[in-house]
């Protein structure tokens, strides 16, 4: 049997076990194990021998995929977002931006896109930041009689920068998986989050002018209140020049500073008084969990990777890619759509560490820049966060609403801002410089 149709077959294998709801590192690492079997078992070799070298699978490959210090970047991020979340950074970032915005349509729809995205910031999480977010605003908005499907639709989209604005747990596992800097990674994100949540705040507000009742206008703050409620964006900020102004400046590595960033979130805690031991024991058990999961699809990829090196599917793709009659482009849009699709059934981790060592040497070979590449991939990957059938963020939306919205309302509600997040694709599409050109002052290029 040809490799490439074996290896075929294991992605579809993949995906059934996924829908089956097996652990995704687990069946990546099953899968991985159970097609380099099957390869050496076609190449002529014994059962036991072909059992045993695919059992070896599991040793020097997972161990040299996690035992790198670059990887303490992970587990310090999201400590980080962590502790921010449980200080109750995000009500105050939220109060901050709504008093500026409240006397617009759909002002509270727009503080939410905003807060979210100084909440992501310091998070990494898409999942963390709708459920903190979302907690907040809802009650906000349910107070100024918002429509659900915006109310819902806004916080779900807004959820989904937290995997884009840096620091961000897809930037980091794509900057590893791709051998480039997280740090480079993280600072190509910026301007393209901006230009995200401008699209999703724009959104709400088309939105608004369409449907009046979907959002109307809060009650008015003087400027005294407004310039009082910044003080909510500045630990915010603190950390954001801290952490990532560090990282611009050559100040420090990205895992310094991670730790620098962890080390700060635990001051912001001690300074609201919620330094208590219930709390650390908390933050450091979720802390644990998440960086486990992570670490877990890694291993996984890495034993998966090995089953896709010998289907040389990688090979493959490159061949076609460069022997095709089409333009480059045209295979970056296949790859792109590929990601896209699978995004509404796969989570946006795994599937980072799934494709990445497929699709980027045919990336690369194209003459695209990888950075550029791992951003819009990143983007699609929140596309998926909120189409369904997986959309994660709408799934907490929905747990947060405590049943009180459908998921079908609230997958309703976000379908605009879908609209919005392909209005930002296809803009850092056309224009690549705004993914890298802040990376390129870090390398002095």
């Amino acid at each position: 049997m040809n490799p490439i149709v074996i290896g075929v077959l294991g992605l579809l294998v993949l995906l059934v076990f996924l829908f089956a709801g097996m652990r995704i590192g687990i069946a990546m690492a099953l899968v991985g194990f159970l097609g380099i079997m099957t390869m050496r078992l076609l190449s002529g070799i014994e059962f036991a021998k072909a059992f045993t070298m695919a059992l070896g699978s599991f040793t020097n490959g997972p161990f040299g995929s996690t035992n790198k210090d670059s990887l303490v970047v992970i587990p310090m991020f999201t400590l980080m977002g962590v502790v921010c979340a449980q200080a109750g950074i995000s009500q105050d970032l939220y109060a901050a931006c709504y008093k500026w915005v409240s006397r617009v349509r759909g002002g509270l729809a727009i503080a939410t896109e905003v807060a979210c995205a100084f909440f992501g910031a310091i998070c990494g999480s898409a999942t963390a930041t709708t459920a903190s977010m979302g907690k907040i605003c809802l009650p906000e908005m349910d107070k100024y009689h918002y429509k659900r499907t915006l109310a819902c639709g806004s916080i779900s989209a807004g959820g989904t920068l937290g995997i884009l604005i840096p620091p961000s747990t897809g930037f980091m596992l794509y900057g590893i998986n791709a051998g480039i800097g997280v740090g480079a990674m993280f600072i190509a994100g910026i301007v393209p989050g901006i230009v995200l949540t401008v699209c999703y705040a724009a959104t709400a507000v088309i939105i608004c002018l369409r449907d009046p009742d979907a959002g109307p206008k809060g009650e008015k703050f003087p400027m005294r209140e407004k310039l009082k409620a910044l003080l909510g964006v500045l630990p915010v900020l603190i950390l954001f020049i801290m952490v990532l102004g560090g990282i611009l400046f050559g100040w420090c590595s990205a895992t310094e500073g991670g730790a620098v960033g962890a080390f700060g979130s635990f001051i912001f805690l001690a300074i609201r008084k919620k330094f208590t031991f219930k709390n650390i024991v908390a933050c450091l058990k979720e802390t644990a969990e998440t960086t486990a999961m992570i670490f877990l699809i890694m291993i996984g990829s890495d034993i998966l990777s090995q089953f896709f090196a010998l289907t040389n599917i990688s090979s493959a793709l490159a061949t076609f890619a460069t022997t095709a009659n089409v333009s480059p482009w045209v295979i970056l849009l296949m790859c792109l759509f590929i990601y896209a699709i699978l995004g509404c059934f796969v989570d946006s981790l795994p599937l980072i560490c799934l494709l990445t060592p497929i699709f980027l040497p045919v990336i690369r070979l194209l003459g695209f820049n990888d950075m550029w590449f791992g951003v819009l991939m990143v983007m699609l990957m929140e596309l998926g966060l909120m189409t369904p059938p997986v959309g994660m963020c709408c799934y907490v939306m929905a747990g947060i609403t405590k049943g009180t919205t459908s998921l079908g309302e609230i997958f309703k509600g976000t379908a605009p801002f879908l609209i919005g997040i392909l209005v930002a694709i296809v803009i850092v599409m056309l224009f690549p410089s705004l993914a890298t050109w802040l990376p390129s002052l870090i390398r002095g290029g």
